[in-house]
C-alpha cells in the first residue's frame, strides 16, 4: 500500500494518539462504573438478557471523554505542531460539530443509562444530532454507480435526508447487535481501524480523518478491557449512541467511505434488517424487543458467548478486509451478497430443530461455567 510523505509524517501522532485514547478510557472506566452503581444506571437480567448478574452501564461515557479529549487536544495544536492539516472538505467549524455531537450524544444516551428514556426520546436525540452535523454541511454528496463507472450525485433535501438516515441507521444497527460482552465495542474497534487505514491510502490520503479513526479504535480499545466477557460494565446507550454516531459521521467524512461502513457494519445493518422485516411480518412492532438476534441465535446453538463475539469478530475483521480490496462497486455486491446470505442463515436458524424455546439465562450459566471448567482442565 504506497503512502504519501503526508500520510508517512502523521504515522507517529497516530499511534499516539490512539495509545494516549486506549489509556484514558482504561483507568477512567471504572470510575464511570463507579458512578453507574451509585446512580443505579444497572441492568438487571430478564429473559431477554445474557448478564447473570447486575451489572452497571453507562461505560460509553468513558469511550467519548477519551475521544473527545484526545481529538480536541491535537486539534488545538494544528498542523504545525501535529503535521496534520484538515482535508479540504472538513472545516474547523465541522470538525467542533463532529466533536460537540458524539459528546452530545453520549450525554443523551447517558441519560438513557440513568432514567431508561422512552423510545420516542432516543430517536428524537438521534434525530437532533444527525441534524446538527448535516446542518453543519457534513452531508453524502454523491454515491458511486453500482451498475457502472461514475457517481449519482445526490443533492438538496435528498442529500440531507440520506444523511440523516445512515446517521440514524448507523446508531440503531449498533444498538441492535449491542447484546453480548465487547459485541458492539469490538465491532466499533474493527470498524473504526478500517475506516482509518481506508483514510490512509494514496487514493484518499486524509490522515486527520484517519487521525479520529485510530482514536476512536484506541477509546474502544481500553474500554475492552473491561466490556470483554466476563464483562464488569457495559457501554450503555451512551456507547451505542457515541460509537453509533461517531462511525457514521467519519464514514461521511471522505471518498468511498459509507460503502466501505456499510460493509465492514455489515452484520449489524444486516441483522437489524431482518430483525425488522421478520418482526413486520409477524404483526408487531419492528422495535418489539425479542431474542432473535443472530448472537441470540449462535448461543442457542450452543457456543458460549466468547466463542460467538470471536466468530462475529471474526466475520467483521473479514469484511473490513474485503472492502479494502474490492472496488466501490464489489464492495455494493458484497453487502448485497452478504445480505442474502445472512437472511438464508437467519431463517434457517429459525427453523427446523432450531425452532425450539429460547433458552433462558441459567442455560447460558451453564455453558460459560463449563467453558471456563475446560479451560481449568487444559
Amino acid at each position: 500500500m504506497m503512502l504519501d510523505d503526508g500520510v508517512i509524517a502523521a504515522l507517529p501522532w497516530i499511534v499516539a494518539a490512539f495509545a494516549a485514547a486506549a489509556l484514558v478510557t482504561f483507568l477512567l472506566t471504572p470510575v464511570v462504573r463507579r458512578l453507574a452503581i451509585a446512580a443505579d444506571a444497572v441492568d438487571h437480567p430478564n429473559h431477554r438478557r445474557v448478564n447473570l448478574h447486575p451489572m452497571p452501564r453507562g461505560g460509553g461515557l468513558a469511550v467519548a471523554t477519551a475521544f473527545v479529549v484526545v481529538a480536541g487536544l491535537l486539534a488545538l495544536l494544528g498542523p504545525t505542531a501535529a503535521g496534520i492539516p484538515l482535508p479540504a472538505s472538513l472545516t474547523s467549524a465541522q470538525l467542533v460539530v463532529v466533536l460537540a455531537g458524539g459528546a452530545a450524544a453520549a450525554i443523551i444516551g447517558t441519560l438513557d443509562d440513568v432514567y431508561d428514556l422512552r423510545a420516542r426520546w432516543q430517536f428524537l436525540g438521534q434525530f437532533g444530532v444527525a441534524v446538527v452535523v448535516v446542518s453543519a454541511g457534513i452531508q453524502v454528496g454523491s454515491v458511486d454507480n453500482p451498475f457502472g463507472a461514475g457517481k449519482i450525485p445526490i443533492e438538496g433535501l435528498w442529500a440531507a435526508g440520506f444523511t440523516v438516515l445512515w446517521i440514524m441507521g448507523v446508531i440503531n444497527s449498533i444498538n441492535f447487535i449491542d447484546g453480548l460482552d465487547g459485541l458492539s465495542s469490538g465491532i466499533g474497534v474493527i470498524a473504526a481501524i478500517t475506516l482509518g487505514v481506508l483514510s490512509l491510502t494514496q487514493s484518499i490520503s486524509q490522515p486527520f480523518v484517519a487521525l479520529l479513526c485510530f482514536i476512536l479504535a484506541g477509546a474502544l480499545l481500553g474500554f475492552l478491557r473491561w466490556n470483554f466477557h466476563p464483562a464488569s460494565i457495559f457501554a450503555g446507550t451512551s456507547g451505542v449512541m457515541f460509537v453509533g454516531f461517531t462511525l457514521s459521521t467519519l464514514a461521511v467524512l471522505g471518498t468511498a467511505k459509507v460503502a466501505v461502513a456499510l460493509l465492514v457494519l455489515g452484520v449489524p445493518i444486516i441483522d437489524t434488517f431482518w430483525i425488522i422485516v421478520r418482526r413486520i411480518a409477524a404483526g408487531r412492532s419492528p422495535f418489539t424487543p425479542d431474542r432473535g438476534h443472530i448472537h441470540h441465535r449462535l448461543l442457542d446453538l450452543g457456543l458460549s458467548q466468547r466463542q460467538t463475539v470471536l466468530l462475529i469478530y471474526g466475520i467483521c475483521a473479514g469484511l473490513g478486509a474485503l472492502s479494502l480490496i474490492l472496488s466501490v462497486t464489489g464492495q455494493v455486491y458484497a453487502f448485497l451478497g452478504v445480505m442474502v446470505g445472512f437472511g438464508l442463515v437467519l431463517f434457517v436458524l429459525t427453523r427446523g430443530r432450531f425452532a425450539a424455546a429460547a433458552l433462558e439465562p441459567h442455560s447460558y450459566e451453564a455453558m460459560e461455567l463449563d467453558d471456563e471448567m475446560a479451560e481449568a482442565d487444559d
